[in-house]
């Protein structure tokens, strides 16, 4: 990954929300919370990881991928889209929307 200190911290801060949240679902299961709030819990923790994912996903497009882009590599650049192609499908819904 090529991130700056700058990116990086605001990664790991995103990253802490999102453990404090998921904790924090497992505390309201413990105390037998209202099924419907400890859903909201969980759908802040799916988004809070949700927008890391994006941020990495963006980082690799920037950084990688463009440079695959910019070299005369057709065959990086196909394996590059190829690549793009599987991490959608399979995380099609980065960012929590």
């Amino acid at each position: 990954m090529n991130l700056d200190d700058e990116q990086k911290e605001a990664l790991r801060k995103r990253l802490r929300r999102a453990e404090g949240q998921v904790a924090a679902v497992g505390r309201m299961i413990e105390e037998d919370k209202y099924c419907v709030d400890v859903l909201m819990q969980v759908r802040a923790a799916m988004a809070a990881l949700g927008k890391v994912g994006h941020i990495v996903l963006e980082n690799h497009m920037d950084t990688c991928v463009a440079a695959a882009f910019k070299a005369e590599d057709d065959a990086d650049r196909k394996e590059k889209i190829r690549e793009l192609m599987s991490v959608f499908a399979k995380y099609g819904n980065f960012g929590g929307r």
